[in-house]
C-alpha cells in the first residue's frame, strides 16, 4: 500500500426537492403506488414535448454559487442514450459539454487539516426509472414514478487520495444541499448517491492509473469501504502483473466487496447530440444575482457566527451546525434565554444522548427549544440545582411539558432559605463529630461527604453553594 497512491473523484447525484418533474407536470413523490406518477412526456410517447422546470434552474445556481463555481450563461441540454427497461424515451435527458455550472471547489476538513478539492462541473439531468428484478421468476418489474425527477450531478476533481478525504467531502456536500433546501440528502430513499472513481498508480508517477467506476453508492460508509476494497484489488491486480480493467462495478454490502457490472461505457457510446425539443438555457446576470439573494447562511457561516457571536468552542459550533434543524434549534433556544455556551452543552449532551438511545430523529424531539431555554434560566436563576434540572429534563422528554409546570408540580424548587440550609447543616455535623474534627485538621476531602449528606437529606433541593459555605463556616466557627 506505501508503494502505491489511491487517486478518488466523486460524482455526487441530489435529488432536487422540487414539487413537480423536470420536464413534466407529475408530482414527485415517493412510497406511493408504482407507475402513479406518469404522464405522456414521462412515458416518452410521441409528440409530447419537455417543458424545462424553472425552479430546478434556481436549485442548480444556488448548488454552484454554494460550491464557488462560475454560473455559465448558456447550457444545453443533451440526450444520453442507453437502452434499458426503466427508460422509456430510450435516452436520458442530461447536459454534456455545455453544464451549468463550472470550475468550483471546497474546503473540506479532514484530519490532516483542510483541503481543497476541486468541482469539475454541476449539470442537471433527469432521472431513470427503478427495474425491480423477482427472483422467484425470469422477469422484472418497472416502476416509472422515479423517471424525470430531477437531479444535478456534481462531478468532483480527483483531488482525493484517502477514503476518509471521500467520505468528508461527501458529508460535507450532503450539509451544503441541506442548507440550502434543494434536497433532503436522504441517503437510504437514494435521494443522495454517488459513483466512485477509484485508480491507483505508484507513488510519484504523474499519470493516472486505469479508473474504476462503482455506482451508485448510497452510504458514506460504504463510499469508504468501496473505496478501501478496491484500492486493495487493483494493487494486488497490479503486483500479480495484472492489468486493470477500466469498468463500471458494484458495491455489495453483504460481502463487503465490488462486483463487476459492465464494461465501462466512454462519451461515444452514448452518442450525446444536443435535445432539438430543448432551448438552450440562458442564464444572465440578474437571474444569477436574485438566486444569490436568497441564499441562506452555509455551514462554514453559521459555524463561524455561533463562534464569534455565541462565543463557543468549535467543537460546539461543530456539532450544532452538522444539521440545519439543529441549528436553527439552537438559535431560537438563545433568542429565548441569553446563555449560549450552557445551551449549547445541553443540546450536545443531555439531548442528543436521550435522542439517541431513544432511537428519536431530531425533527421529533419532545423538548421546544423555548423549553430547554426555560429550564436553563431557572438553573441560572438558582430556581432549581444542575442536579435536579437533569430530573426535570426526563420528565419534558416523556411528557412534553414545559420546565416551570414540572418543578411546581413536583416542588422541586431549591432551597435558598440560609436559616433552613443552616438546621441542616447543624444536624448533619452534630450527627458526625469524628468527621468534623477531620475536616478541621485539614482533610478536605470529608467536606464532600458533608455535602452529600446535606443534599440527600433535602432531597437535592438545597443551593451547593449555600452548603459549602455553611458547612465551612460552621466548621471553622
Amino acid at each position: 500500500m506505501a508503494q502505491f497512491e489511491t487517486v478518488i473523484g466523486l460524482e455526487v447525484h441530489a435529488q432536487l426537492d422540487t414539487d413537480s418533474k423536470i420536464f413534466a407536470t407529475s408530482a414527485v413523490a415517493s412510497g406511493d403506488n408504482p407507475n402513479s406518477h406518469t404522464d405522456p412526456v414521462t412515458l416518452g410517447l410521441p409528440g409530447c414535448l419537455p417543458v424545462l422546470n424553472k425552479r430546478v434552474v434556481d436549485f442548480a445556481i444556488k448548488a454552484g454559487l454554494a460550491t464557488n463555481c462560475s454560473i455559465e450563461k448558456e447550457s444545453v441540454f443533451a440526450r444520453k442514450h442507453y437502452h434499458y427497461p426503466d427508460l422509456p424515451k430510450g435516452y436520458q435527458i442530461s447536459q454534456y459539454d455545455k453544464p451549468i455550472c463550472l470550475g468550483g471547489y471546497l474546503d473540506v476538513k479532514t484530519d490532516e487539516g483542510v483541503k481543497k478539492i476541486g468541482i469539475t462541473r454541476i449539470h442537471l439531468e433527469e432521472d431513470a426509472g427503478k427495474s425491480t428484478h423477482l427472483e422467484t421468476e425470469d422477469s422484472s418489474l418497472v416502476d416509472l414514478n422515479r423517471a424525470g425527477i430531477p437531479l444535478v450531478e456534481i462531478v468532483s476533481e480527483p483531488d482525493m487520495r484517502t477514503p476518509q478525504e471521500a467520505g468528508a467531502y461527501m458529508r460535507q456536500l450532503r450539509q451544503i444541499v441541506k442548507y440550502l433546501g434543494i434536497c433532503d440528502g436522504d441517503m437510504e430513499k437514494g435521494n443522495l448517491r454517488c459513483d466512485v472513481n477509484v485508480s491507483v498508480r505508484p507513488v510519484g508517477q504523474e499519470e493516472f492509473g486505469t479508473k474504476v467506476e462503482v455506482k451508485n453508492v448510497n452510504s458514506f460508509r460504504f463510499v469508504e469501504r468501496a473505496i478501501e476494497y478496491e484500492q486493495q484489488r487493483q494493487i494486488a491486480q497490479i503486483e500479480q502483473g495484472e492489468e486493470i480493467v477500466q469498468e463500471t462495478r458494484l458495491w455489495d454490502e453483504q460481502r463487503g466487496s465490488t462486483k463487476p457490472m459492465r464494461s465501462k461505457e466512454f462519451a461515444e457510446d452514448y452518442r450525446y447530440f444536443p435535445d432539438p425539443d430543448l432551448p438552450p438555457v440562458i442564464v444572465d446576470e440578474l437571474w444569477v444575482k436574485k438566486v444569490k439573494e436568497s441564499l441562506p447562511e452555509l455551514p462554514d457561516q453559521v459555524i463561524a457566527r455561533f463562534k464569534d457571536i455565541y462565543q463557543l468552542e468549535e467543537y460546539q459550533a461543530e456539532r450544532l451546525t452538522e444539521e440545519k434543524i439543529v441549528a436553527n434549534y439552537f438559535d431560537k433556544a438563545v433568542s429565548r434565554h441569553n446563555n449560549p455556551p450552557v445551551i449549547a452543552n445541553w443540546i450536545c449532551t443531555e439531548l442528543f444522548g436521550r435522542l439517541n438511545k431513544e432511537g428519536i430523529e431530531f425533527e421529533e424531539c419532545p423538548v421546544s427549544p423555548a423549553y430547554l431555554a426555560e429550564l436553563v434560566e431557572l438553573i441560572d436563576k438558582n430556581v432549581i440545582s444542575g442536579k435536579i434540572a437533569k430530573t426535570v429534563f426526563d420528565e419534558m422528554f416523556q411528557s412534553g411539558q414545559d420546565a416551570s409546570s414540572i418543578v411546581e408540580k413536583q416542588g422541586l424548587k431549591q432551597i435558598t432559605d440560609t436559616g433552613e440550609i443552616e438546621n441542616v447543616v447543624s444536624e448533619i455535623l452534630a450527627a458526625n463529630p469524628e468527621q468534623v474534627e477531620e475536616l478541621k485538621s485539614g482533610k478536605e476531602k470529608v467536606l464532600g461527604f458533608f455535602v452529600g449528606q446535606v443534599m440527600k437529606a433535602t432531597k437535592g433541593k438545597a443551593n451547593p453553594q449555600m452548603v459549602n459555605e455553611l458547612i465551612k463556616k460552621l466548621t471553622n466557627g
